[in-house]
This record gives C-alpha cells, structure tokens and sequence, in this order.
C-alpha cells in the first residue's frame, strides 16, 4: 500500500468515526431537548459518512449539494444502496438547513427521534458498502 492509499485509508477511517461519534452527540442533545441543534448534528453525522464514500471512489466535492447529488447519481441511481437512504440524506438536508437558516423553527421530538434512527442506519449502511468494496 503507497503512502497515498494508506492516507486515503485512513481518512476515511476517521471520517466514520467522526459520523458515530455525531451519534453520541445527537444523543445528548435529544436527552437535553436540543432538538434544532439534533436536527444539525444528524445531517452532519450522514453527511461525514458520504466525506468517507466519496473518498472511497475518489470523489471531492466543495459543497454540500454536490456530495449527496453525486451519491443519488452514482449509488441510489444506479441501484447500488437502496433509494431510501437518498430520502434520508435529502430530507435531512432540508430540515438542516430550516433549522440553520430559518427564523423561529421549532422541530417536534417525534420527528427528530425518528431522524436519529434513520441517521444511525444511514450511517451504519454506508460504513458497511465502503466495507464491502
């Protein structure tokens, strides 16, 4: 293994970890009814783990949209990982950014409890096809 894969190799081992580490996070923030902030950290905990797929297969993107367009394209398009993670990743984004953006948002703890678990999947299935490849 060149200097270079093992520093891939190892960048992406850290991006995983980053995302499961979001996890903890998501989970104090809920236990603390800090369900906006929730709603940030879990789109960043998907988000970390598609950093670790697009390293994976050689692709950088500089901005959020390009990342989750390349993985609809290449992934969810193609049959690769099923079409359910492209909702997540797209539906996550979107409350991401109301969440950041948007003035008074409020988020039901319903609905972030279930983005929590749909986060954990996500990231638990994108781990598992870089395993796979």
């Amino acid at each position: 293994m060149s200097i270079d894969e093992k520093d891939k190799f190892e960048l992406i081992k850290y991006r995983l970890i980053e995302a499961k580490d979001t996890i903890e996070d998501v989970q104090l923030l809920i236990t603390n009814d800090r369900l906006r902030a929730s709603i940030n950290r879990i789109y960043y905990g998907m988000f970390y783990s598609l950093l670790a797929l697009g390293l994976k297969f050689d692709f950088e993107a500089s901005k959020h949209k390009q990342l989750i367009g390349w993985f609809n394209k290449n992934f969810i398009h193609e049959g690769l990982i099923d079409k359910k993670y492209g909702k997540i990743i797209n539906k996550a984004l979107n409350r991401r950014t109301k969440g950041d953006y948007d003035s008074y948002v409020e988020f039901e703890r319903e609905i972030v409890v279930e983005m929590f678990d749909e986060m954990k999947d996500f990231i638990h299935e994108i781990e598992d096809f870089i395993n796979r490849k």
